[in-house]
């Protein structure tokens, strides 16, 4: 038997809609707090999504292929901040 695992955006979608059930305040009191343990742990499982590709994305293959965490040049802490952007600056 295969059980599917949500999606984040099944996950966001059903946390939005007992956002909004809570939000409306027509709920029975246990209700509420089951809908909102509910929210807290579809929170949770979301940040754990986000903070997995997070670390996904903050690393890159060695030639050898190897994965090795993401870095900046060095000097580009010193370059931002020594350098101030006015609104001019800005292309958009």
């Amino acid at each position: 038997m295969t059980t599917n695992k949500p999606t984040f955006e099944d996950n966001m979608q059903r946390l939005e809609q007992i956002v909004q059930e809570l939000q409306n305040g027509n709920v029975p009191l246990e209700k509420a707090l089951s809908e909102f343990q509910t929210g807290v742990k579809l929170s949770q499982a979301m940040q754990q999504t986000l903070q997995n590709a997070e670390d996904t994305l903050t690393k890159m293959m060695t030639p050898d292929g190897e994965e090795v965490p993401f870095t900046r040049d060095k000097g580009y802490e010193k370059q931002s901040k020594n350098e101030k952007q006015d609104d001019e600056d800005v292309p958009f």
